[in-house]
């Protein structure tokens, strides 16, 4: 969904906000922001600025614009990560995101999401997440956060090898989304991906069901990004590239800390997962990957 924001024909009373930086290069890397990210709208609602010694970014969001940038440089597999602070105080209605979307038609186009949901003052920010392949998403799985993700920076990061996407919250996983590709299920293993994030109105979904609006009075909502890096995937010794990774290597395995994480936030973090949700498939109508992890697969 967040893909869809940066479109002109999708805008929504042109309230869009992103921000998110990369800077291509073999080893991690921190961005220069300002250099390696380009924007597409609302230039007057983003600025940069020095927070301490670090380059940060601030983004805003009223009821007139916003705005939506991307990273000039585009990847195939990789690690992502990205210090966010988000909205404080009442931020219903709003959400935040960081994400990463490939190029070319909307009917097959691969996207992994980050998004955050606001709320109104002292309720839970709702951390969103999906995944799209081939144009296919609804993926959802969602989570409450151990913190209050408006009071601080934290890192969230995007972990994108042939084998796995992982989703982590300060170092830890907390959602994984395996290539299940030999069982028929589709995974983005062709195609490059930018790097986009916003700040925006989606007060008809967002908080509740969109039973609960964005109060204008609060405007401007900011949110803060920093220390944005990224670095490539990197493939066992003698292999060119990951993407040639030997289909039977433990390169990619994920470890039993990355295991402990994953099933600690299932159990305390996790209030969404469509693999779970009954009342929106029948028992024979799961998508695949929900069936074989169930089995351990």
């Amino acid at each position: 969904m967040a893909a869809l924001l940066c479109s002109p024909n999708k805008l929504r009373r042109s309230v869009l906000l992103v921000g998110v930086a990369l800077m291509l290069g073999m080893h991690l890397s921190a961005a220069t922001m300002d250099k390696d990210i380009e924007l597409i709208w609302g230039a007057s609602h983003t600025y940069f600025f020095m927070d301490g010694e670090t380059e940060s970014l601030a983004l805003s969001l009223d009821d007139q614009q916003g705005s939506c940038f991307r990273s000039k440089d585009m990847y195939l597999y990789g690690t992502i990560s990205m210090e966010i602070k988000l909205v404080d105080g009442n931020s219903a209605g709003v959400v935040a995101t960081a994400y990463t979307i490939s190029e070319g038609p909307w009917s097959y186009h691969d996207e992994i999401d980050l998004e955050f949901l606001g709320n109104e003052t002292g309720q839970p920010i709702t951390l969103h997440t999906n995944i799209f392949v081939n144009g296919v998403g609804g993926r959802e799985q969602q989570f409450y956060l151990p913190f209050d993700p408006a009071a601080d920076y934290h890192t969230y990061t995007i972990e994108w090898n042939p084998k796995y996407i992982l989703i982590k919250v300060d170092g830890k996983a907390i959602r994984a989304f395996k290539n299940y590709e030999e069982y028929g299920v589709a995974f983005p293993t062709w195609q490059q991906q930018r790097v986009y994030g916003s700040l925006w109105d989606a007060d008809e979904w967002a908080t509740q069901g969109g039973r609960v609006k964005t109060d204008w009075s609060e405007a401007p909502f900011v949110a803060y990004y920093r220390n944005y890096t990224f670095a490539w995937c990197q493939p066992s010794p003698g292999v060119s590239w990951c993407g040639a990774e030997p289909k039977d290597s433990a390169r990619f395995d994920l470890d039993q800390r990355t295991l402990d994480d994953l099933r600690a936030a299932s159990d305390q973090y996790m209030v969404y997962d469509y693999c779970s949700d009954h009342k929106r498939f029948n028992e024979s109508e799961f998508p695949t990957e929900c069936s074989l992890q169930r089995q351990g697969i």
